[in-house]
């Protein structure tokens, strides 16, 4: 590349940078390049939309044996709705309910802990009782057991049902469910007082001569076999002792007064214990009295 001549006949030569020069220009050239880089990365990301905190959370608990009406009532006054709301919902709503069921729930609201919300409905929380009782009666050692005995599910929980109402503890829960078995497998009459409780609508130990007449399926005095649904809603323990009762040859019992149940084969001995809790029920009256 040629100069082009000064007027002077000199010609002109671009100036020259020096090293030092050199250094300083790309210096600043650098710091433009980093200066570049850092305005996005300093530049703020647009807030994100606000987002209303989830409802807080609350607990219903539903005790065992209770029946379909009590927790009916129960997820109505959680849920703050019209007394037979829940009612008028179990009729429609779309529970995973055995065919022997017949679309009535009583059995399989599996007593627990439930959570519930303010965008619960009562359709919602009958699902969530009823999907947990299938998970809870649908393991191997229930259906090992229902196997064992020859019985549905349907049925098996039936017994459970009476099982949780007659029995306190686990041990007489088994007891129990074996007095069942050996009454159907003969052909007899269960003959228990809280599938008349439930016909009536009441829980009482005094069943009366009058009661065992009760014109309705529920009365096991003068119907055989099972009621024609539970009588209330049974917890994991009544229902493995109503799968798995332990061996016995007892067809009566009675508790003659709290955590005295006596279990026996033979009527005579029987009426000797009944005889004991009708004394025990008397006193107890007149000392309310």
């Amino acid at each position: 590349m040629t100069n082009e001549p000064s007027p002077g006949g000199r010609s002109r030569r671009r100036p020259r940078l020096t090293r030092r020069g050199r250094l300083v220009l790309v210096a600043g050239a650098l710091a433009v390049t980093a200066a570049a880089v850092l305005v996005p990365l300093l530049t703020p990301e647009p807030e994100e939309p606000h987002r209303p905190p989830p409802p807080p959370q609350q607990k219903l608990v539903i005790p065992e044996g209770r029946r379909a009406t009590q927790v009916y009532a129960a997820i109505d006054k959680a849920l703050k709705v019209a007394p037979g709301t829940t009612g008028k919902a179990a009729a429609t709503a779309r529970l995973k309910l055995p065919p022997e069921a017949r679309g009535n729930p009583e059995g399989y609201l599996f007593p627990a802990t439930y959570p519930y919300d303010a965008t619960s409905t009562p359709a919602g929380l009958l699902s969530f009782m009823v999907n947990t009782a299938d998970q809870r009666f649908g393991s191997r050692h229930i259906a090992d057991g229902i196997s064992r005995n020859g019985v549905t599910l349907h049925q098996a929980v039936n017994i459970a049902s009476i099982v949780q109402a007659e029995a306190d503890t686990a041990d007489d829960m088994g007891k129990v469910a074996r007095v069942i078995h050996n009454r159907l497998a003969q052909g007899m009459p269960l003959q228990m007082d809280s599938t008349i409780n439930y016909a009536l609508g009441r829980s009482t130990v005094d069943t009366t001569t009058a009661d065992t007449r009760l014109r309705s399926p529920y009365n096991t005095y003068e119907n055989q076999g099972l009621p024609p649904s539970p009588i209330g809603n049974p917890g994991e323990v009544a229902m493995h002792a109503a799968v798995a009762p332990p061996p016995g040859d007892w067809l009566y019992f009675v508790t003659v007064k709290p955590g005295d149940t006596r279990f026996t084969s033979s009527y005579e001995e029987h009426q000797r214990h009944v005889a004991e809790f009708n004394a025990a029920r008397a006193e107890a009256r007149a000392t309310d009295g």
